[in-house]
């Protein structure tokens, strides 16, 4: 085989990975969506306050429920933690949010099979009770309470998400509506599909590149160099073996959320242990940038400790769920049932109507997003100018102002990116680059639409600044309520 053609192959698995589950990220992130849009966090933060055995599982509720990706994930644990939850219960919180997910067990079924699916549910709620079992022994409530008051009283650099931390016991910002009124309207569905398409646009990235090395990896990697790497036949040593590794592939891999579950098909069949591969899974919140993130967060020496704590958990799961299955009869064989994966998945078949179905839900769903303004939707909520992720000002992790405008960030990590280029991420119709006389293209602050300043169909000028429209309907609603547009509610285009 040439280069050539295992470069194409490659892609072409990788593709088909991505064709096999389509319709399940549709489903799994809209249903993630709906979730984050109906739920309040603040219900979550007012219930953690301990890491009573019901308190974790609250926690694991509450996270499994409020799905997001790694980088999310641990910025929201955080939070948590520096408002007033228990360390302990904040980071179930995080295990659960990324590891206890409908799209994380659907594409891990579609991909691998349904053990793999249940594994996830299983083996997930066995890490969080030995995290919740050890955690409190290794982390003191005397160190806790030092990176607390160092969280607090310090912040962060680019103003930090506790600059609201006064804010964590109201919902400022929620729609007053219950949940029964919202869920019945199209303001309440706008915003769900304001969080699957930001969620969406937030994990594009991790996805792409899950897709991409998995489809390498299934395709370029000989299979000798992935047994070479996981021991087999020694029975117990075997498994214990690759348990351990499989965190180790995770932190060098660099891929977190649901983009690691292609990649772990491809070690799958490499000939990795069924419990290895749900270790490598598990892994996503241990990759070396976030490592580096709970460095920030909580220093060097406790970092550490939750490095050893979370790849010791992570390891024991996948082996207690491999012996778990195999006295059920439930292991999986070696080839995993469904073959090479991304192959021959082309076609006028199931997956292609559900894929087709898929396709006409997300259309719907993005045309809910574009309009969220005319249905009333939006409100309380900012758009992370970095990654795009939709966040709840009220408990955005963190936030910061440039040139007068408020900006709201899903983690620390993305405010830094931020504060080291403002310019990159402001020229979003709120920062330079939005007046008509820049070039390039700006955000018609109403709608959200991208227009060219130099032919957009209309101008309106405020605070000294000319801003550009996509047509005089978008105008009109500016120049009625221009400060509606420009305040902090603005930041959700």
């Amino acid at each position: 085989m040439t280069v050539l053609d295992t470069i194409g192959r490659s892609f072409a698995d990788g593709a088909g990975m991505f064709w096999e589950t389509l319709w399940a990220l549709v489903l799994g992130f809209g249903l993630s969506g709906a979730v984050q849009a109906f739920v309040s966090r603040a219900e979550m933060q007012r219930a953690l306050g301990d890491h009573r055995p019901r308190t974790v599982v609250k926690a694991g509720f509450f996270g499994a429920i409020s799905s997001s990706c790694s980088y999310a994930a641990a910025a929201l644990a955080k939070t948590l933690f520096s408002r007033g939850a228990d360390f302990t219960a904040a980071q179930a919180f995080m295990f659960a949010s990324t590891n206890l997910v409908a799209e994380l067990g659907i594409v891990l079924w579609l991909l691998l099979g349904w053990q793999f699916a249940l594994a996830e549910f299983v083996g997930g709620a066995i890490m969080v009770a030995l995290l919740a079992l050890v955690l409190p022994r290794v982390v003191r409530p005397a160190e806790q309470e030092t990176v607390r008051t160092r969280l607090n009283g310090n912040g962060d650099s680019e103003g930090g998400s506790d600059a609201h931390a006064g804010h964590g016991d109201q919902d400022a910002g929620q729609p007053a509506a219950s949940w029964r009124t919202r869920i019945r309207s199209l303001a309440g569905w706008s915003d769900a599909a304001g969080y699957t398409i930001s969620d969406l646009t937030m994990l594009r990235k991790e996805l792409v590149i899950g897709f991409v090395v998995a489809g390498f990896a299934e395709a370029a990697v000989p299979t000798s160099i992935w047994r070479s790497l996981f021991i087999t036949g020694h029975g117990f040593w075997s498994v214990l073996e690759n348990v351990l590794l499989g965190p180790f592939l995770a932190i060098i891999s660099f891929v977190c959320s649901i983009g690691n579950v292609p990649l772990a098909a491809a070690l799958w069949n490499g000939g990795i242990s069924f419990g290895g591969t749900i270790a490598f899974v598990f892994a996503d919140l241990i990759t070396l940038p976030l490592l580096f993130i709970y460095r920030r967060y909580y220093g060097t020496r406790l970092t550490a400790k939750l490095l050893a704590v979370f790849w010791a958990t992570m390891s024991a799961a996948g082996l207690a769920t491999e012996y778990l299955f195999k006295a059920l009869g439930l292991l999986p064989a070696p080839s995993g049932g469904h073959g090479r994966v991304g192959r021959d998945v082309f076609g006028w078949n199931y997956t292609t109507v559900l894929d087709v179905v898929a396709l006409i839900a997300f259309a719907a769903l993005y045309w809910l997003y574009r309009n969220r303004e005319r249905f009333g939707g939006g409100a309380g909520y900012a758009k992370d100018p970095v990654c795009g992720m939709q966040v709840q000002i009220a408990h955005a992790p963190a936030s910061t102002t440039h040139h007068g405008h408020d900006y709201h960030f899903c983690s620390d990590h993305c405010a830094r990116r931020f504060s080291a280029d403002p310019a990159t991420y402001a020229a979003d119709g709120h920062g330079a680059g939005a007046g008509a006389g820049d070039e390039g293209a700006a955000e018609d602050p109403v709608c959200g639409m991208t227009v060219d300043p130099a032919t957009a169909p209309a101008h309106a000028a405020y605070a000294g600044r000319t801003y550009s429209f996509c047509g005089p309907g978008c105008a009109d609603r500016f120049t009625a309520d221009p400060a509606g547009y420009l305040g902090p509610a603005a930041e959700r285009h």
